[in-house]
């Protein structure tokens, strides 16, 4: 289901920025900075599909090297060097660096800016919808169609060894290096275990899911009209919590990004009542409550929120990883995604899916595309296990 906006970035003044499934809507709203944006995202949003085939993809040789290149000018870039160097106003910036901010990096970083242009040209291009009825509609789907090809799927049982698992099939594992390493036991060579342990984790998220009395009264109105809310402020100040993250600190006003689902999924809470999300960046490994935090931001740009909690449940990052190892410290990414680990997750090898043994795949998000590129890994990494000489 499509919001009737992607994206809103509230800032103090009881505005909000709004970004647009058009590109020309989304820049009317941007003032001075109007031309700035659409000679950024026009072309590229106008050659989506072609950039996104390279992008969502491992490192190969560019099928469309021109776009490629338009696209890296500004995607190397740090995200403050990218809104400082294109933008003028206060409105733009903290437009792109919200949507950078996604990148789990200081924004300050090299690449740090392609993951804000990239989700930008997803909302113009294909937009940022929810899954009716929740997402885990999309897991039921997912498991019926793998039945209806004959798959069976199981449940409730702990796999803690490859033994008994390596036969003539492939072997397609959905784990980090971290476990891999345990998996594995002692049947990898000495080279590829060690590049495993030098893999680096980002930082890790504390999440609040919250039942709601009414809708969030924001601010800014026009922020209802958006499925997704990013609250951090300006571009200075977002690249600060941010900034704070990296140095391993708790930001006082951190980067968020809010969801607000029941606006347009009426199936996700009671006639009245509403459901919303929202998750912070921290530490990795951080047990800090930061609930205060979040909502106080929250707060911050819809005056009256408290009030509106019926419920919330929280979840700091050593709780995120227990609930799946694969967010190691609360890294929903699968690993850090900086200028390195972008093109050697998760180490440097001509088919990165692929393990020193026969038949073994990975196919999470610590290898390409990487994290926030959902199902692209496995997509990517079931071409390379079925690609592979038959084993005997």
């Amino acid at each position: 289901m499509h919001p009737a906006a992607p994206l809103a970035h509230p800032l103090d003044v009881g505005t909000a920025v709004m970004l647009e499934r058009s590109v020309e809507q989304t820049a009317a709203g941007l003032g001075p900075d109007a031309d700035a944006y659409r000679r950024l995202f026009e072309p590229l949003v106008r050659d989506a599909e072609p950039l996104f085939a390279e992008l969502l993809a491992p490192l190969r040789p560019p099928r469309h090297p021109l776009l490629l290149s338009r696209f890296g000018v500004s995607a190397l870039r740090s995200a403050v060097g990218l809104g400082r160097s294109r933008f003028e106003g206060q409105r733009a910036r903290a437009l792109v660096a919200g949507c950078c901010a996604h990148s789990m990096l200081c924004l300050r970083a090299p690449v740090s800016a392609a993951f804000g242009i990239v989700l930008a040209v997803s909302a113009h291009a294909v937009g940022w919808p929810v899954a009716r009825g929740g997402s885990q509609r999309l897991a039921d789907a997912l498991a019926s169609h793998l039945r209806s090809l004959g798959g069976t799927v199981e449940t409730g049982r702990w796999v803690d060894s490859l033994d008994g698992l390596c036969g003539q099939a492939p072997v397609l594992l959905d784990v980090t290096p971290r476990g891999l390493l345990p998996l594995a036991g002692g049947r990898l060579p000495d080279r590829y275990r060690r590049a495993l342990t030098r893999y680096r984790y980002g930082p890790g998220v504390f999440k609040l899911d919250w039942a709601l009395d009414g809708p969030i009264p924001w601010a800014a109105p026009e922020a209802g009209r958006a499925g997704t809310v990013h609250l951090g402020g300006t571009l200075d100040e977002i690249a600060a919590a941010e900034q704070a993250v990296t140095d391993g600190e708790h930001p006082e006003r951190p980067f968020e990004l809010l969801v607000q689902p029941s606006l347009f999924d009426p199936t996700r809470a009671p006639a009245g009542r509403h459901t919303a999300w929202a998750y912070c960046h921290v530490p990795n490994g951080s047990t800090r409550n930061m609930t205060a935090a979040i909502e106080a931001q929250v707060e911050r740009f819809a005056p009256g929120f408290g009030d509106r909690i019926a419920a919330r449940s929280a979840m700091d990052s050593a709780e995120v990883e227990r609930r799946n190892p694969n967010h190691v410290g609360g890294d929903i990414n699968g690993g850090l995604q900086n200028l390195r680990q972008l093109f050697t997750r998760p180490v440097a090898r001509p088919v990165p899916y692929s393990t020193p043994l026969p038949g073994v795949y990975l196919c999470s998000s610590s290898t390409p595309p990487g994290g926030g590129a959902h199902g692209m890994s496995g997509y990517w990494a079931a071409r390379a296990a079925l690609r592979a000489p038959a084993r005997r």
